[in-house]
């Protein structure tokens, strides 16, 4: 099928890649030119059949609502946007609002897997009516990994979104614990090779798994991560997941207490916030600060 690509950065330029490898075709717009494979959004409408299906990965907030203002005049009705950055829940719903006053449909599509996606496939969380998750389905196929998992319409307009932002909830507290737990194994004198001690739990242990797999490989870059500041950024979405459960009763200690986590990171050079931030740098390309 053919698909209209808006945002071609690390995450869309791999996604770009991958779906043309599934043989499908990818018509993409970005603001570097040099990255684009056409010059405005009026081109790129204009290179595809209808029903159309354009798939949006910019930033979230003002950009995403200029870009889904302006695909609004320009789609016709049976079109469908697909909103696939860190967008709010509460945005999508919106944005679903604003389209289907024009007869066009919208789904939010939360994308998770980083750098590795092109190589491994993207876990996706979507929400949608049914019909417009039916246009965009082979999209959806070629970009999620191998296997009966990865993929889920997990409900209605905002569902994807809201998906996401507590799996990035439960990666915020899941990626304190190991920088918590690695801290503590440098801090004593009796444990010699704390690399080799996170390597020994990639077999055989409870808390194996990807996260672990990528401290080792931020372990075997920088032993004992001297060469970066103990800082981390947040994405916003830690921030939406403790508001919501807020909204909704619902305790979130470890969550809650892994994003305030963060924010102490900005005050002093946190040994914990050292790892945190080889962990997003290894599964998503995030920039780290360096002595």
């Amino acid at each position: 099928m053919e698909l209209g690509l808006i945002g071609l950065g690390k995450m869309g330029g791999n996604m770009r890649e991958r779906i043309r490898r599934a043989g499908h075709t990818v018509v993409g717009y970005d603001r570097n030119p040099d990255l684009a494979d056409v010059s405005s959004l009026k081109d790129l409408v204009a290179g595809l059949s209808a029903p159309r299906v354009v798939w949006v990965m910019v930033p979230a907030g003002a950009p995403t609502q200029a870009t889904v203002d302006e695909l609004a005049e320009l789609l016709e009705p049976g079109d469908v946007v697909v909103d696939g950055g860190n967008s709010r829940w509460t945005d999508d719903e919106k944005h679903g609002t604003e389209l289907a006053a024009k007869g066009i449909g919208f789904v939010d599509c939360g994308v998770s897997g980083g750098v590795w996606g092109l190589q491994n496939g993207y876990a996706l969380m979507y929400g949608g009516k049914d019909e417009d998750i039916a246009k965009v389905q082979p999209i959806f196929d070629a970009l999620k990994p191998e296997g009966d998992f990865g993929s889920v319409h997990a409900g209605k307009i905002g569902a994807g979104h809201f998906a996401k932002m507590v799996h990035n909830g439960i990666e915020y507290a899941m990626m304190q614990a190991y920088a918590e737990g690695w801290e503590l194994l440098e801090a004593v004198d009796s444990v010699t090779d704390v690399r080799e001690v996170f390597r020994s739990w990639q077999q055989g242990t409870v808390i194996r798994s990807w996260l672990l797999d990528l401290a080792v490989n931020a372990l075997d870059s920088d032993e004992h991560l001297d060469k970066l500041k103990g800082f981390a950024q947040d994405s916003g979405e830690g921030r939406w997941t403790v508001e919501a459960a807020i909204d909704h009763a619902v305790p979130l200690p470890a969550i809650t207490a892994s994003l305030f986590a963060r924010f102490a990171s900005r005050q002093d050079d946190s040994p914990q916030m050292k790892m945190i931030a080889a962990l997003r740098n290894q599964f998503g390309g995030h920039a780290v600060e360096n002595k």
